[in-house]
C-alpha cells in the first residue's frame, strides 16, 4: 500500500512559479513510477508527466514540455513537479499517482495509487 499526499497549490499570475510536492509513505514508494494528472472543471483527467522509480527517466505532455520538471527524493519519500511559466489554462486539481509498472504510462488506468488531489490556479 501506498499513501499519496499533495501541497503546494495556490493562486499564481500568469507566467508565475509553482512547486507541488507529493509526500508517500508505504515501504515500496521507491520501487514505483510515479506520475502527475490534471483535471481542470467539465474535462477529463490528463496526463501531465512521470518519472521512474529511480529518477533517471522522465516523460512529459507535450502542453507543459520545456515548462514542468518533475523529480523525485526517495530518500525523502516525495516527488516534485515543478512549474514554470505558467498559463490560465494550467488551471486545474493536480493529483500524484504511484503505479507498479516499468515505462511509459499516460493513462490513469494504469496508476495503483492516487492522492486527492491539490488546486492549481492561474489568473491572466
Amino acid at each position: 500500500q501506498v499513501q499519496l499526499v499533495e501541497s503546494g497549490g495556490g493562486l499564481v499570475q500568469a507566467g508565475g512559479s509553482l512547486r507541488l510536492s507529493c509526500a508517500a509513505s508505504g515501504r515500496t514508494y521507491s520501487s514505483y513510477t510515479m506520475g502527475w494528472f490534471r483535471q481542470a472543471p467539465g474535462e477529463e483527467r490528463e496526463f501531465v508527466a512521470s518519472i521512474s522509480w529511480s529518477g533517471g527517466s522522465t516523460y512529459y505532455a507535450d502542453s507543459v514540455k520545456g515548462r514542468f520538471t518533475i523529480s523525485r527524493d526517495n530518500a525523502k519519500n516525495t516527488v516534485y513537479l515543478q512549474m514554470n511559466s505558467l498559463k490560465p489554462e494550467d488551471t486545474a486539481v493536480y493529483y500524484c499517482a504511484a503505479g507498479s509498472f516499468i515505462g511509459i504510462v499516460t493513462t490513469d488506468r494504469g496508476y495503483d495509487y492516487w492522492g486527492q488531489g491539490t488546486q492549481v490556479t492561474v489568473s491572466s
